[in-house]
């Protein structure tokens, strides 16, 4: 038998009878993979083709023709789509089938798409019209039937189950808004490229009125043969558009992966970061195999075994486990890709198409785990081919007792070229910035055993218990040192992301550039009457529920018309003049109580201005010599005179609120009327599209309602998971070097016991171990993660891009995201030491005597 083999065989053995530390090693090596997995599989079988969609747009017909309104050329895609469209002068009359007849001949089958507004059970919702035939053999595949039948008269319909899930049933009546009909359910069909699609199947006209309007209208056709590319240029000459579908059948396949520099890059820094936080959390877990087969490596290498085959069993442990890993976490990824790609489908309505498994890529993923886990395996199948037989047989302990504590002096260079990379990169991109950091990464990695031996020298100034966890961590520096890693390259990621996008998030908010604080709900109905305001005043109170309303102001003409009012240029602006150098935000008009609810406090020196009849500017670079210019314009944006309004700046509630706010002493004076049209409240918990909907069901289309909300809660949503992302990693490599320590310290916790240490001595012994990997580990993290932190902000937010000098990168947003630094610094360290300790086995357990 060879030493390969026979390594393999020894390697299996041993992992079937230590199951939990191989469970260990599998999930640190096969979560990455199924992950990674996951999410190619998933976006695969989202991302679909032309070729997948054809039974959804077809059904068994030959081709799809669509119409426009104008019967000039025009020029489509590959895939059928309308790209360009030359208007006429005036709409056409609309295409008839005997036309369609002279220029393809064929059986043809009406169809049109549109959006309505449909009353449900919660109020009225934009829902997705298809008119056909559907029960006709042409349409095959274009639905899928679930339950009850298709329409077969005008006022019936079949709807998607994303609509039977907001409560309507079969037998039901619908009121849709634009057109006005109330139809009836009959049916349940499901779109088979979109399952969460809330849609209304009927026959042709049978719901929507006969469109020749540029919306999604035309017909199927069943011809003798192929539609072919010459049949598609006759018709697009003629204005109409073809989805053939013996051209897409044989059209390309489509992308396959990144083609270009950038994207090859990109995939290159992704997996050298995998590979090395694999390697980094793997190799402890490694070595705490090698730490409970001291003795087996050991009885071997005294029955002759070399150190070369000590090196093979333990780099087969890597193989084995590697390759064990890499599999599974394959296959439970492409499952859990294809089950999550259709939970998503059905309840995002993300789209959805076959199965899809990239098996290039995939296997590419697999192939990566095993090789991150070979390399995880070398340091600790060079430890086992170093190892004194006569040492471990006799029960000494192991140590690591290398007089070069790393390479300091390499990893010194290594963070200063990084740091100087860094500096170039700030006139860059997101790219450089990674590519920067990586030898910072690298640097501190091969500097992380000096770290851990220089703080190692502190453990004489501290309390027993971490002063024999900080000793103990210094004696076996290779295994503190990978965990320590470990732990510094997941807070350093989460950390520089942290600050990056919080950055982006408040540079985002600083330019919102929106007269109302965030958090704010502006409800208006400019060409409302009283009666009809009444009415939406109620409307609003009912969905409001226990939201305080304050009454806004809109500015009307003499006849009653309503009008809009703007910042003017000023009168100095340099030509030619750029509005975008003086987008001051919009005027409104506002009496006190508006101030107040703006700017979320009593301001008397505001309100004095206002009531004195001057303009409140929230935007400072608006106001020139005591004075704003204001520019009144009608319903269709022609100008219809310009105010000059004495002003005064005021403080607004948010960064990112900007305008002017007119007292309606100023408009009536210059002979305007101002009227109640418009309401603040501080309200979001509603679906401000859906209001508006039923407020222009009152009042008509000139209505709206608009939610102020800010970015506050995305900004929350993914600092948190790079919050738990960064506790997984932290935890599952401070618990893995934790439990070797443990094992490692175990006669020396057995000895501290049976000198009269008490069981929680013994659980802090251990806390501290993990206090000390991972806070180590984190505080190095922060220091680096904040310099490449801060260094991506510039790309993100940088708001020029002309020359810039090398020490002058120019003006960029940077926020410190305080409480998540805190959290990932200070609270999973502490996390880590808390779970540690809880867990810890404080039983004595008698240790067998070796002669």
């Amino acid at each position: 038998m060879s030493a390969f083999r026979a390594a393999l065989r020894i390697s299996r053995r041993d992992a079937l009878r230590f199951k939990g530390r191989t469970a260990l090693i599998m999930v640190m090596i096969g979560l990455p993979v199924l992950v990674i997995t996951a999410v190619l599989t998933g976006a695969a079988t989202t991302d679909i083709t032309a070729r997948d969609k054809l039974d959804s747009a077809l059904g068994a017909a030959d081709a799809r023709i669509a119409t426009s309104p104008y019967r000039t050329p025009v020029e489509q895609s590959a895939d059928g789509e309308i790209t360009n469209l030359r208007e006429a002068s005036r709409p056409q009359q609309p295409w008839t089938p005997a036309e369609i007849g002279t220029l393809l001949q064929g059986r043809l089958l009406r169809y049109q798409a549109n959006v309505v507004e449909a009353r449900l059970a919660d109020g009225y919702s934009r829902v997705d019209v298809f008119e056909a035939d559907l029960r006709d053999p042409l349409t095959r595949g274009m639905r899928r039937l679930v339950e009850g039948r298709f329409a077969a008269a005008p006022g019936e319909v079949a709807v998607s189950p994303a609509l039977i899930d907001s409560g309507v049933r079969i037998g039901d009546t619908i009121k849709t808004w634009r057109p006005d009909r109330t139809v009836r359910v009959v049916g349940v069909a499901e779109h088979p490229n979109r399952p969460g699609l809330r849609e209304m199947l009927a026959l042709p006209e049978g719901l929507l009125p006969h469109q020749n309007d540029g919306n999604d209208s035309g017909w199927l056709i069943d011809t003798a043969a192929p539609v072919q590319q010459p049949d598609v240029q006759r018709l697009n000459k003629v204005g109409l558009g073809v989805k053939s579908r013996f051209l897409i059948e044989r059209s390309g396949a489509g992308d396959s992966g990144p083609r270009d520099l950038h994207g090859l890059v990109e995939l290159g820094v992704g997996v050298v970061l995998i590979v090395t936080e694999t390697v980094l959390l793997a190799g402890p877990a490694f070595a705490v195999g090698l730490r409970r087969r001291r003795r087996e490596l050991a009885v071997i290498a005294a029955q002759g075994g070399s150190g070369r085959h000590l090196k093979t069993i333990v780099l087969a442990d890597g193989l084995v486990l590697g390759g064990a890993a890499a599999l599974l976490g394959a296959a439970l990824g492409i499952g859990a890709g294809l089950l999550g790609e259709w939970l998503a489908a059905r309840w995002l309505d993300w789209t959805h198409g076959p199965a899809d498994v990239p098996w290039a890529q995939v296997l590419g993923v697999a192939a990566l785990g095993v090789v991150s886990a070979l390399t995880a395996a070398i340091v600790p199948a060079i430890q086992a081919s170093r190892q004194s037989p006569v040492h471990v047989l006799a029960g000494r302990a192991a140590v690591d007792t290398s007089g070069r504590a790393g390479r300091p002096v390499l990893g010194a260079a290594l963070v200063l070229l990084g740091l100087a990379a860094t500096g170039v990169a700030l006139h860059r991109g997101l790219l450089s910035v990674a590519l920067a950091s990586m030898p910072v990464v690298f640097g501190l990695v091969a500097l992380m055993p000096w770290l851990v031996q220089a703080t190692g020298r502190l453990a004489g100034r501290l309390p027993l218990p971490l002063r024999l966890s900080v000793r103990d961590a210094s004696r076996h520096r290779v295994r503190t040192a990978s965990a320590t890693a470990a732990v510094m390259a997941a807070t350093m990621g989460a950390v520089t992301l942290g600050i990056g996008l919080n950055s982006d998030y408040v540079d985002q908010e600083a330019k919102r550039n929106s007269i109302v604080p965030t958090d704010t709900m502006v409800i208006g109905a400019w060409k409302a009457d009283d009666q009809g305001w009444a009415r939406v005043r109620e409307l609003v109170q009912q969905k409001l529920p226990g939201a305080s309303l304050v009454n806004g102001l809109n500015v009307m003409d003499a006849r009653g018309e309503p009008l809009s009012l703007s910042v003017a240029l000023p009168e100095d602006c340099p030509s030619p003049c750029d509005p975008r150098d003086h987008d001051y935000g919009s005027a409104q008009v506002a009496d006190e109580e508006v101030l107040a609810f703006l700017q979320k406090r009593r301001d008397p020196q505001a309100a004095a201005a206002l009531a004195a009849g001057k303009a409140v500017a929230f935007s400072p670079g608006a106001v020139r010599d005591g004075v704003i210019r204001i520019g009144v314009e009608d319903w269709d944006g022609k100008p219809v005179t310009t105010l000059r309004v004495p002003a005064v700046a005021a403080a607004p509630a948010d960064v990112g609120q900007t305008g002017v706010l007119i007292p309606p002493s100023v408009l009536t004076q210059a002979g305007f009327k101002v009227a109640q049209r418009t309401f603040y409240a501080a309200y979001t918990d509603i679906d401000d599209q859906r209001l508006t909907t039923e407020i222009r069901v009152i009042v008509g289309d000139q209505a709206y309602a608009i939610a102020e909300r800010g970015n506050a809660q995305s900004r929350f949503v993914t600092l948190m998971i790079l919050l738990v992302a960064a506790l997984v990693l932290v935890l599952g490599g401070t618990f893995a070097a934790t439990g070797l320590a443990a094992a490692d310290m175990r006669p020396d916790l057995d000895t501290l016991s049976a000198v009269g240490g008490t069981a929680r001595v013994r659980r802090l012994v251990v806390a501290a171990q993990a206090a000390y990997i991972s806070g180590l580990g984190a505080l190095v993290g922060l220091a680096a993660g904040t310099v490449s932190g801060i260094a991506l902000t510039w790309p993100l937010t940088r708001r020029a891009y002309g020359t810039m000098d090398l020490f002058n990168p120019g003006a960029t947003t940077i926020a410190l995201p305080w409480l998540f630094l805190a959290g990932v610094v200070v609270g999973l360290p502490l996390l880590a030491a808390l779970t540690a300790g809880s867990f810890t086995r404080t039983r004595l357990v008698p240790a067998r005597r070796v002669a």
